[in-house]
């Protein structure tokens, strides 16, 4: 665990575009299937939403296996919203074609696309005030209280996967109650709980 949290940031950018990568890929080679826009569409958002979790992982990885990963936090919400504005962007010009006045009705009538424009404007609003230099405009509290809306934003992305099926798949169910564990450790009883638990080896060496 050490070694991983030394690894550059770098590393993380360089994870995060292989996804996309693949994504070219298998639409080059024909490999997406019978429905080759609501593939691209789907996998773009399922990517948005793993990373989106990973970042909810540091916290709960520092708190109980007592290793620092902080600095791929912002890594990893950045490339959440860049891959959640790439799934908009082919939703809007694969799907839509750009018409403007039928998107703009389909997000009012649908209810899992107004939560999913909620929830993008949730992490491109993280995404713009999370640089060092936003921090010292807005102010730590006010950084805060912006950047504590991925707690909503992580279970509505859920709800959107959910929502855009008929039926409900296992897998986002899942996913739902994954994100429910890593806002649970949140919870201020439960922190205390943790802050408890023996000092991991790991620490000593840091």
């Amino acid at each position: 665990m050490d070694r991983i949290r030394r690894l550059p940031t770098g590393m993380v950018w360089g994870l995060g575009v292989l996804p996309l990568a693949l994504l070219v890929w298998d639409t080059l080679a024909g490999n997406l299937g019978v429905d080759p826009v609501r593939d691209i569409e789907h996998r773009l958002g399922r990517t948005a939403v793993y990373f989106l979790i990973a970042s909810l992982c540091v916290t709960p990885i520092l708190r109980i296996a007592r290793v620092n990963l902080v600095k791929f936090r912002r890594p990893l919400g950045l490339l959440a919203a860049s891959y959640a504005g790439l799934h908009l962007l082919a939703w809007a010009i694969l799907d839509m074609g750009l018409l403007w006045p039928q998107m703009l009705r389909d997000i009012a009538k649908r209810p899992y696309l107004t939560i999913g424009m909620a929830v993008l404007v949730i992490l491109l609003v993280m995404a713009a005030t999370s640089s060092n230099a936003a921090i010292r405009w807005l102010g730590p509290m006010r950084w805060r209280v912006i950047h504590r809306w991925v707690y909503l934003a992580a279970p509505l992305a859920v709800f959107h996967w959910l929502l855009a099926y008929k039926i409900w798949p296992a897998k986002p169910l899942v996913i739902l109650a994954l994100v429910a564990i890593l806002l649970a450790l949140r919870l201020p009883w439960l922190q205390g709980r943790l802050k408890a638990l023996p000092q991991s080896p790991l620490k000593s060496s840091e």
